[in-house]
């Protein structure tokens, strides 16, 4: 399988000005709690800087002197400002995450609701896995920096600002032999950065191969035993393995390196100060305690410097996150109500297409100037050969998509100036797959929607024949539904997609017969008793793959590479010897069929 189905993570620039101030807009709401949270940083990198001043003082003033008198209240100073660093670093952290959790929240939920208007052309060109990533791993991502990154950034870029301020106050001589060496460990840290961000860039890439190939192993699994691939498939998987195993090696062997190498620096660091501190204590140039002093702040040094090498990477993959996302967020939504949208009361149920053209790929048309008109109440199959677009009319009806020419008209009305959420009310779908939702039986009837009542749930079931199998589950209309519903029949989700339409009670009915193909004789009688009790009294549409359907019908529409070739009944069509005709000779002339 080619590699480039798997998505790798992409590194963006480490700092992109027009995307940092577009995450801004979500710190907006929490000003308040972000600028108290940057005084306790702030207050918090001063006291850092107090700790090694006081030991100072307690060698110089007290320890060198032969003195103790102030020795306790030293001891308890320090101490107190360690605790009033831990209040404040725990405050900031408390804080920060407040925020960043908000604000990812605010965005999670901004991207979901977009996710849901977008039209289903999105939708075709945009996998599932890549847009749960979106919501996931990558709002994570965001969280994580906002979280924890800015904070300990800003802390450390202040804490190397206020040590290296007291260093020169302190000794101007013995902070410039401190810092000799930091140029150097800077182009290391940059080096190591760059080299781990390539790593964690190839850890990622085999990590989303393995979970691809683990979801298709899985879900595949029946065809799998079937045809004995378990051996290869097991060849595979143990390639993707070997390929991760190796990038996480790569990456904790960079990351060993890492770590005494700044060590090493610091090392190093310590041996000049002690030397050039050492001699210049022996001159009586300088105190001990400075000299204590400068070896503490040496250690708080370094490590900041280590962290915000590791927070240039972070802050790579958060740029990418970003990108990502409002990349999807600026994605127009496709299928858009009118400004002026037309209020859509309870309708009759008059169906036109008018001169309706229309192609999922520009200049390769599915439907071709297609008319017809269907009365309120009246019953229409549609048939066709594979790929004749009779699909597609029903999507078209929905607004899933937008025709490119003329005009589809629902009583009248063109349904672009219809708002779809009043107009998909109007319209029930019946498709060949319904989708069952992991929750109740109920729930999955009325789509969670609490203004349906369970009695209005038990009445639409009863008129559908669903209630004999429900009344036979151990919780009935509370029996939890596994996912997909994996616990029920074909038969049986197809008759809770026909209690669905028959609890919302639209004025229009779709019907997709296809699954019909594909269950016993038995069952089938029970779906198409169900089928005529939903259609009964409704506009109702029937993309039709099997006569029993079709026997039901007023008129049937005969649709050919996209044109309507044929209208008329059954016998009527018959009767011509055309399309019908052959498509009848071809499925069903071995079926002894009636015409109701």
């Amino acid at each position: 399988m080619s590699e480039h189905f798997f998505e790798e993570e992409e590194f963006g620039r480490p700092y992109d000005g027009r995307i940092v101030r577009r995450l801004g807009g979500y710190l907006r709401p929490y000003l308040n709690v972000l600028f108290l949270t940057l005084a306790l940083v702030i207050a918090a990198a001063m006291l850092n800087a107090v700790g090694p001043l006081i030991v100072r003082e307690a060698v110089d003033g007290q320890i060198q002197q032969r003195r103790d008198d102030r020795l306790g209240e030293l001891v308890l100073l320090y101490l107190g400002v360690l605790g009033a660093v831990f209040v404040l670093s725990f405050g900031q952290a408390v804080l920060m995450t407040y925020i960043g959790q908000r604000a990812m929240m605010d965005l999670r939920l901004q991207l979901f609701a977009h996710l849901q208007r977008m039209s289903i052309a999105f939708f075709d060109r945009n996998p599932v896995g890549r847009l749960v990533t979106r919501l996931t791993n990558d709002v994570s991502t965001l969280e994580e920096v906002l979280s924890q990154g800015v904070v300990e950034a800003v802390t450390n870029v202040l804490t190397l600002v206020v040590i290296v301020g007291v260093l020169v106050l302190l000794d101007w001589r013995l902070a410039l032999a401190m810092v000799v060496l930091l140029p150097a460990l800077i182009y290391v840290v940059r080096i190591f950065a760059l080299i781990l961000r390539d790593a964690f860039r190839d850890q990622r890439a085999w990590l989303a191969r393995l979970n691809a190939y683990l979801n298709e192993c899985i879900t595949g699994m029946a065809v799998v035993q079937l045809f004995n691939r378990q051996r290869a498939n097991l060849t595979r998987f143990d390639q993707r393995s070997r390929g991760l195993l190796d990038a996480n090696l790569r990456t904790v062997f960079f990351y060993a390196l890492f770590e005494p190498t700044v060590t090493l620096f610091n090392a190093v660091t310590t041996g000049v100060i002690i030397w050039y501190g050492g001699g210049r204590v022996l001159d009586e140039t300088l105190t001990l305690g400075t000299l204590i002093a400068f070896l503490q702040y040496m250690q708080r040094f370094y490590w900041p410097i280590r962290d915000l090498s590791e927070r240039f990477t972070t802050l790579q993959q958060a740029m990418a996150s970003s990108e990502r996302i409002f990349g999807v967020l600026d994605e127009p939504e496709g299928v858009r109500d009118d400004p002026d949208a037309v209020a859509l009361p309870r309708i009759e149920g008059r169906i036109e297409f008018r001169d309706v053209w229309f192609a999922y790929d520009p200049g390769n048309w599915v439907l071709k100037d297609v008319s017809f008109l269907i009365q309120p109440g009246e019953r229409v199959a549609v048939v066709g050969a594979t790929g004749a677009g009779k699909s597609t009319l029903m999507n078209l009806l929905n607004r899933f998509y937008d025709v490119q020419r003329g005009d589809i008209l629902v009583d009248g009305v063109p349904v672009r100036r219809l708002r779809q959420r009043e107009l998909r009310r109007q319209v029930g779908l019946v498709l060949q797959d319904p989708f069952i939702f992991t929750d109740s039986l109920r729930e999955n009837i009325r789509m969670r929607d609490e203004s349906i009542t369970p009695a209005q749930v038990e009445t639409a079931a009863r008129t559908v024949g669903a209630d004999g199998f429900i009344g036979r589950m151990r919780d009935g209309y509370d029996s939890l539904l596994a996912e997909r519903g994996a616990n029920l029949s074909t038969g049986q989700k197809q008759l809770i997609a026909l209690a669905r339409v028959a609890a919302f009670d639209p004025a229009i009915v779709l019907v997709m017969d296809e699954a019909t193909a594909s269950i016993d004789p038995e069952t089938e009688a029970t779906l198409q008793r169900s089928m005529r009790s939903v259609m009964q009294g409704r506009t109702a549409i029937v993309i039709a793959h099997r006569l029993n359907t079709i026997r039901y019908v007023d008129r049937i529409i005969v649709l050919h590479q996209g044109r309507i070739v044929e209208e008329g009944t059954h016998e009527e069509l018959l009767a011509r010897r055309g399309t019908y005709f052959r498509l009848y000779e071809l499925q069903y002339k071995d079926q002894d069929i009636g015409v109701g």
